[in-house]
């Protein structure tokens, strides 16, 4: 009666109100060694700007989120889909906001600095070997329910004195040379890095 269950793969409780936004971690071979590139955000954006970043973005209804790496890559980068050489897919990210971010590893080939000024101001590239041997600065947030001011609050046990969950969330910080990288991108990078090698 129930063996429909012994192939099925768990998907996310509420899965269909799910945001996914896609990014790619874009390798630059230089001098024989890899560096990853990282793009500052353009000041004229209004969702972080001045931000460091991976290109990405917003995955559209009708593309896989491979498309989406590769287009958003193509627009804020200005190359070419031959000059993508996509690896694969590592580990995404799911915010506690409920987005989550699909991640893809991948090398610009002939890339020759130029970028998008609508949606970039500048780009700068780290090697690949400081992430593999540095460590990041941990910081928290405390994070705790606040519900709404029509919520229910004669339905619970407890009414307003109910002890709702609380938590903590943990936010990276990599510093290099004059650059701050932290926050999501950190954390993609970080939880990513040993399947970089």
């Amino acid at each position: 009666m129930f063996d429909h269950l012994n192939t099925r793969i768990p998907k996310r409780i509420e899965q269909e109100k799910e945001k996914v936004s896609v990014v790619l971690i874009p390798l630059i071979k230089k001098d024989g060694k890899y560096h990853i590139l990282f793009e500052i955000r353009s000041n004229n954006l209004s969702h972080q700007p001045g931000e460091i970043c991976f290109p990405g973005g917003k995955r559209e209804s009708l593309e896989t989120s491979l498309q989406t790496a590769v287009r958003e890559t193509c627009e804020e980068l200005l190359v070419s889909e031959s000059d993508i050489q996509v690896y694969g897919s590592l580990d995404y990210f799911l915010s506690p906001a409920g987005m989550r971010i699909d991640v893809y590893l991948g090398e610009l080939r002939n890339y020759n600095g130029q970028y998008s000024i609508d949606e970039v101001s500048d780009i700068f590239m780290v090697p690949l070997e400081f992430f593999q041997n540095t460590l990041p600065k941990r910081y928290y947030n405390n994070v705790q329910m606040q519900p709404e001011h029509d919520f229910p609050f004669d339905k619970i046990p407890g009414g307003r004195n109910y002890p709702w969950a609380k938590g903590k969330y943990e936010v990276l910080f990599y510093e290099y040379e004059n650059h701050i990288i932290w926050g999501i991108t950190a954390k993609i990078l970080f939880h990513n890095i040993k399947l970089i090698q």
